[in-house]
């Protein structure tokens, strides 16, 4: 059984879930249709383990991905025959299916009609708020979108993916305070997810980058992307970040400027030059490291997205062209 089913799907490169749906009609060949542990034949069939039912639900959403509606269908049946109908995670993957097999937006709003038809018999059922929600945002409601996954964490505060989907809606809609206490909500739950930490440093940068806050939120920007490089050392997109503020800082701030910002809402002090210039140059070498490792095909470097590289080299590109002028 493929080790890959055992890991969540969307985490799954596009090429490895390829590969899956293609081995779906041998896998439920041989895998068990359905197994009773309250049933005599269960006594000579095959032993029950949670590892089955789990390939059985990312085999699934893999074929959903890839467009084998049969197979998927396939797998949504057994786990319906082992667990019930009623179970609330079986809804949320029934109409999880139900949306992939939607034709238009019609279709796809019988199916948020049903989440909402399930919602007013068991408002606590979470896997199903969730789909909704999903669905809210697919069809472009955003602000009903907004609207129901605060509701939900009024119930669920400490639910650390849906502060993230809050914080990316708001994002979304040039929201950026709110958006920055979601993400500082959902570090409160994950305090060490190092891209956290870098995406909360890319919305403070966002944030600086509008008409108002560069004072405040650029350098709070800066220490957030250190912190994810401080929990990850070779986190990419933590350099990245790390490049780009302290570029912008460098550029657009003198000393007395820097001096002069207030501590602000976190209470630290200030930045000094120095010390931006050193984190900048500690970001143009592990930046640069990356780049030519990866590149080069060195073992142990190979597990960056190719459009991160392209990203990282424009950028030192960009930065070493005045320079050779």
């Amino acid at each position: 059984m493929a080790s890959s089913l055992l890991h969540p799907p969307a985490h799954l490169a596009p090429s490895v879930a390829l590969r899956l749906s293609q081995q779906a009609p041998y896998l439920l060949r041989t895998t068990p249709s359905a197994i009773s542990p309250y049933s005599i034949s269960s006594l000579w069939s095959s032993a029950e383990s949670p590892e089955l039912w789990t390939t059985y639900e990312n085999l699934m959403l893999s074929c959903l991905r890839t467009g084998d509606e049969q197979s998927a269908h396939t797998c949504l049946e057994r786990l319906t025959e082992r667990f019930g109908a009623e179970n609330e995670r079986l809804m949320a993957l029934r109409g999880l299916f139900q949306e992939a097999i939607a034709k238009d937006d019609d279709a796809l709003k019988k199916v948020l009609k049903e989440y909402e038809n399930i919602l007013v018999k068991d408002p606590a059922n979470m896997p199903v708020s969730k789909r909704r929600i999903a669905l809210l945002r697919s069809l472009n409601r955003t602000s009903e979108a907004i609207t129901a996954l605060n509701k939900f964490l009024d119930a669920s505060p400490t639910d650390a993916e849906a502060w993230s989907e809050l914080a990316d809606l708001y994002v979304t809609n040039g929201m950026f305070p709110q958006a920055i206490f979601a993400l500082e909500e959902v570090l409160l739950v994950t305090p060490n997810a190092w891209n956290i930490h870098a995406r909360l440093g890319e919305v403070l940068y966002m944030a600086a980058s509008s008409e108002t806050g560069t004072d405040k939120h650029l350098p709070e920007s800066m220490r957030r992307f250190c912190r994810s490089i401080e929990l990850c050392d070779d986190y990419l997109r933590g350099y990245y970040g790390l490049k780009l503020t302290t570029s912008k800082l460098l550029t657009t701030l003198s000393q007395s400027q820097v001096s002069r910002q207030s501590k602000g809402d976190t209470g630290l002090p200030p930045p000094d030059i120095k010390d931006i210039e050193r984190l900048n140059e500690l970001a143009t070498a592990k930046l640069s490291e990356i780049v030519r490792r990866n590149t080069s095909g060195e073992a142990g470097w190979e597990g960056y997205e190719k459009p991160e590289i392209i990203a990282a080299q424009e950028l030192l590109n960009r930065d070493a062209a005045p320079i050779t002028r």
